[in-house]
């Protein structure tokens, strides 16, 4: 019997940056994530600043877990230990399993470019209703590491021998391919003005 190929698919994505700093000018996390994520054939349909608060952060993600539009949520800033980071409690609960195989290669990976400050990162990623939800320091060094070393090969079908594509829901209002959808934002987004 032949094998079937493996192709590549398309997922959407919604991008959260964590930070009560950060505006759509300055956040370039946000904007390396939907570039690679672009690049790589994904398609990031949702955007939004998240201010660092424990349920407004679980808010707006439970919202994502609850819609259907999205196949995975990928989260920047708010893992480390200063006072006000809060997205790893945020998340946490909201995981049917955790992927603990994230937050360890993701250290190991880092220890080889910051040293013992790896330690500080508490990077982690999981699965709820069908989604893929990845947590991943703030900093664009980070999020790069992460993308390129263990997320974007994970969202591709292609790879061997496993991946986390057959564990995704499809998504039900899919664009065409390439086709990016416009920029949406949650009533939570932090609104710098008010600091």
């Amino acid at each position: 019997m032949a094998k079937i190929p493996k192709v590549f698919q398309p997922l959407t994505v919604a991008v959260l940056t964590i930070s009560n700093r950060h505006t759509a000018e300055s956040d370039s996390s946000g904007d390396l994530l939907c570039q690679l994520l672009s690049d790589a054939g994904h398609l990031p349909q949702h955007r939004a600043i998240v201010p660092s608060a424990l349920y407004q952060i679980r808010a707006a993600v439970s919202q994502l877990i609850c819609d259907n539009n999205h196949q995975v949520i990928l989260l920047s800033g708010g893992t480390g230990f200063a006072p006000d980071n809060c997205t790893v409690a945020a998340i946490s609960v909201l995981f049917d399993q955790k992927i603990e195989g994230f937050g360890e290669l993701f250290r190991q990976l880092s220890f080889a470019d910051i040293g013992s400050a790896a330690l500080q990162s508490n990077a982690v990623a999981g699965l709820a209703n069908h989604k893929l939800l990845v947590a991943m320091p703030g900093s664009p060094a980070a999020c790069q590491l992460a993308m390129q070393q263990l997320v974007l090969p994970q969202l591709d079908a292609r790879q061997g021998p496993c991946n986390f594509v057959p564990q995704l829901g499809p998504a039900q209002h899919q664009p065409a391919a390439g086709k990016q959808l416009p920029e949406q934002q949650f009533c939570c987004q932090h609104n710098s003005q008010q600091e």
